[in-house]
């Protein structure tokens, strides 16, 4: 996760991106089958989310850890999920492979909008 140089700091000192990092690699230190992020990259710039991104997907392929990723950034989402699952208000509206999901009438709807 890359966090060696932060290594002495206390947590809260860091930046938020950097906190999420170290929450991520807590999670790992139990050596989970299942990894369950919870908006993982909410409030973080573009170059934040890029490194999550990728220590997401190493996590994966390295670890073959399953991880569910709850995420309202479609692009991520899309980008790096194998099947997705779209709720409106807790209302399961599409699922599939992020192709089939991207263009379905309701999940468009929902979340990108109709001009």
């Amino acid at each position: 996760m890359e966090l060696e140089p932060y290594r002495k700091k206390t947590v809260g000192s860091l930046s938020y991106g950097i906190q999420k990092r170290v929450e991520v690699a807590r999670a790992l230190t139990l050596g989970p089958k299942l990894l369950l992020l919870d908006e993982p990259m909410a409030g973080m710039n573009i170059e934040e989310k890029e490194d999550m991104v990728r220590f997401i997907m190493d996590i994966q392929k390295e670890r073959h850890i399953t991880v569910v990723l709850v995420e309202h950034d479609l692009g991520v989402v899309m980008d790096i999920s194998d099947y997705v699952h779209v709720l409106d208000f807790g209302e399961l509206i599409g699922a599939g492979k992020p192709r089939e999901v991207a263009s379905n009438p309701k999940v468009i709807e929902a979340y990108i909008g109709e001009d």
